[in-house]
């Protein structure tokens, strides 16, 4: 039972020392950083383009739409790296189901183009 605790001291010290560098860098920038304030300081800033009107405007869906079907693609890919890392030792059944993964991809990738989701206008 003691050598199954004294496993976790690495994990302890390491969430320790994780916990003790943020509080101790927002400590430090707070003390260390400069208090003066003025208008032109308080100001929104975006890219050196100076904010017109009201920042509360609504985006279009279809930004959003494009960046979870890029996230969902994108994961989709990370599962290939291992399939063909470890081709060989996988066999036909490792095709046959590497096959089937990528005709739900496509399937998926087609429905995709049918809805028109990544058109622009």
């Amino acid at each position: 039972m003691q050598s199954d605790q004294l496993s976790y001291i690495p994990i302890l010290m390491q969430f320790v020392l994780a916990v003790g560098f943020v509080v101790g860098t927002i400590f430090v920038s707070s003390k260390l950083g400069p208090k003066r304030s003025s208008e032109s300081k308080d100001k929104n800033f975006e890219c050196g383009i100076k904010s017109i009107g009201n920042a509360r405007n609504p985006f279009s869906v279809k930004y959003f739409l494009v960046a979870i079907l890029f996230v969902l693609f994108d994961i989709e890919v990370i599962f290939l790296y291992p399939w063909a890392i470890n081709f060989k030792e996988l066999g036909m059944e490792g095709m046959v189901k590497m096959i089937i993964f990528m005709m739900l991809l496509l399937v998926g990738f087609f429905y995709i183009i049918k809805k028109k989701a990544l058109e622009w206008e």
